[in-house]
């Protein structure tokens, strides 16, 4: 198991963030991979910092810009090997709120630590919480972004569909 980033300061995680990013207005959120912090701006200030847990060696979650393409309360969860689902609860591994950002339809496959995965079809990468809080902070997932659910929550009544996503490489 990777461990957590080590814990860093405001002014440290936005030593990452290159200047044309600062200087955008409006909202917007900002994912350094490397420290695994999730940022808010605004108008160029942060406004909240978040850990974060990111992905795995081989599932990295994707750099670029993008935007919340989709906001759910209580998603479903589907496994993405084999299609099986978790209803909402306490044993859903996206947690409450889910605040999807990627969507690839050319499928994946590769190595994810534990098996062999071959997704055809779509894959999707977004914000969401977690049951297992202990991964927050850790390069763990198959490239979501996972969140204390306290913090989900309050990030899932700040955005809204096309608040701009960058994701640092």
């Amino acid at each position: 198991m990777p461990p957590p980033a080590p814990p860093v300061t405001d002014a440290v995680a936005l030593q990452a963030v290159p200047p044309s990013l600062l200087q955008r207005s409006g909202l917007q959120l900002v994912l350094d991979r490397q420290s695994r912090q999730l940022m808010v701006l605004d108008n160029g200030e942060l406004k909240r910092r978040y850990p974060a847990a990111v992905g795995t060696v081989g599932w990295e979650t994707p750099a670029g810009r993008f935007q919340v393409l989709e906001k759910q309360v209580n998603p479903v969860w589907e496994h993405p090997g084999n299609g099986q689902t978790i209803a909402p609860g306490q044993q859903n591994p996206l947690g409450s709120r889910w605040i999807g950002f990627f969507r690839d339809c050319k499928g994946r496959k590769g190595w994810d630590g534990e098996r062999y995965l071959d997704i055809s079809g779509c894959t999707v990468a977004g914000f969401h919480g977690t049951p297992h809080r202990w991964t927050v902070g850790r390069a763990v997932s198959h490239g979501c972004v996972r969140l204390y659910e306290e913090h989900v929550q309050e990030l899932f009544e700040l955005v809204q569909l096309g608040t701009p996503v960058t994701v640092l490489p």
